[in-house]
């Protein structure tokens, strides 16, 4: 009997009991196993601390706006499994879930046969990613690793060009102590031949260049090879300045913050890199796409009066760029928080980096897993005037019921907490 949408989905949620763990032993093998739909497809890999999935986003939309089949494969996602997976901006449909599922099961058992090590729920889904990507043909798949990218399950393909945005700590446990370290493990996606573009920092930058060189990588460098200067800027809108080879161009983008001038230059870059090999990647298409790009959950402005914005970032590099924005977009309005985080996350740095003394504050739980810090106990850690609340649409309520319309309200601290709030359809209803 074939396997249904709530089978697969069944599935898939019980392989998160493995939990992560890196290595490529398990899905080289996996996708041998089924012969191989990584390489079959055109790829673009992404890694980065932050910046990954805008990055993703504008190159997904610049390719379609192309003519091409774009696939898409990122995480997490907010409400369904399906967001990880689309084409052309469309989620993988149930029906081609539950199909790329039964047949990755299938690969999974018989690795399970012959001995193999039970593969990770991240595993199975990029195997299906891929196969997806391959059974419908895609042009192009922009690909975004899970963490790291050295040991990542998605470091199985050979790009066409390879995206390390920056590097910052985070994933100590896994990933390194150091910057340096963790610079290593991002490098990990440089192939033999395959250019690199970025915006990592200087002690980043430094293992990057020479893993570069190593496999005699072509490398671009925000700020020196190509560069980004903003010319205006508001919640709805962004125009910016691009710059590369001598050539300046006026690019618009409707994500706000001052880091989508980087996030818009690095996929400009990667975007000309293709277009030296595929003309159909015209300057026409290129701009269109850019203005076009959508990115949910980050500085994601849903209403107005008071304004209401939902951003997932949850480490300190993160939620930098979000009191930046925040500082810039509205730096007298009262700002009212609805904050949930994950308990093994740096609380404190991120509340000295996001809260004012003024500022109001219900921390709530971020989501039903073990890991979402309780509402009470994240108060605590927060060391400032924080009211705890154990419903999220009471707190969001009650944030804008006493917002005012001059004032701004914030939903932040977690893509789960943002995954939560979509969820309950929290989006799409006026308070």
């Amino acid at each position: 009997m074939a396997m249904d949408y709530a089978a697969a989905l069944s599935y898939i949620e019980g392989l998160g009991k493995f939990g992560i763990h890196l290595g490529m032993e398990r899905i080289e093998a996996l996708a041998a196993l089924m012969g191989h739909p990584e390489r079959t497809i055109r790829t673009i890999h992404i890694t980065g601390t932050n910046g990954k999935g805008s990055v993703a986003s504008y190159l997904a939309h610049i390719l379609t706006a192309a003519g091409k089949k774009t696939g898409c494969y990122t995480s997490p996602h907010f409400v369904r499994y399906n967001e990880r997976m689309t084409i052309d901006g469309q989620d993988i449909s149930d029906e081609d879930f539950a199909a790329v599922a039964e047949e990755t099961k299938a690969a999974v058992d018989r690795f399970l046969a012959e001995g193999g090590e039970q593969p990770t729920q991240f595993e199975v889904l990029t195997a299906m990613g891929f196969l997806y990507f391959a059974r419908q043909k895609v042009d192009y798949a922009v690909i975004e690793v899970g963490m790291g990218g050295l040991w990542d399950s998605t470091n199985i393909i050979v790009p066409e060009v390879s995206v390390i945005t920056n590097v910052t700590l985070e994933h100590t446990e896994r990933l390194g102590k150091t910057v340096e370290a963790i610079a290593e493990q991002k490098a990990g996606i440089i192939k033999d031949g395959v250019p690199v573009v970025t915006a990592a920092s200087p002690d980043a930058l430094k293992v990057i260049e020479k893993t570069a060189a190593l496999h005699h990588a072509p490398l671009y460098v925000y700020g020196s090879d190509f560069t980004g200067h903003s010319l205006s800027a508001s919640m709805a809108e962004q125009v910016f300045s691009y710059a590369s080879h001598g050539v300046t161009r006026t690019v618009t983008i409707h994500l706000a913050g001052a880091h989508q001038v980087v996030n818009g230059s690095l996929a400009l870059k990667v975007a000309e890199l293709l277009a030296e090999k595929d003309p159909a990647i015209t300057e026409k298409a290129i701009l269109a796409g850019m203005a076009r790009t959508t990115w949910p959950g980050r500085l994601e402005l849903i209403r107005h009066r008071p304004d209401v914005i939902l951003d997932g970032a949850h480490n300190p590099s993160g939620v930098t760029v979000l009191r930046k924005a925040l500082d810039d977009y509205y730096p007298r309005a009262r700002r009212y928080f609805v904050f949930g985080m994950m308990g093994d996350k740096d609380v404190s740095t991120v509340a000295d980096i996001l809260f004012r003394d003024d500022d109001v504050i219900y921390t709530v739980l971020a989501d039903q897993g073990a890991r979402a810090e309780k509402p009470e106990k994240l108060a605590q850690r927060l060391h400032r005037n924080a009211i705890p609340m154990d419903d999220l649409k009471a707190a969001y309520e009650k944030a804008v019921s006493q917002a005012g319309p001059d004032a701004v309200v914030i939903v932040c601290g977690s893509l789960y907490l943002i995954g939560t709030f979509k969820g309950m359809g929290l989006d799409q209803v006026t308070v």
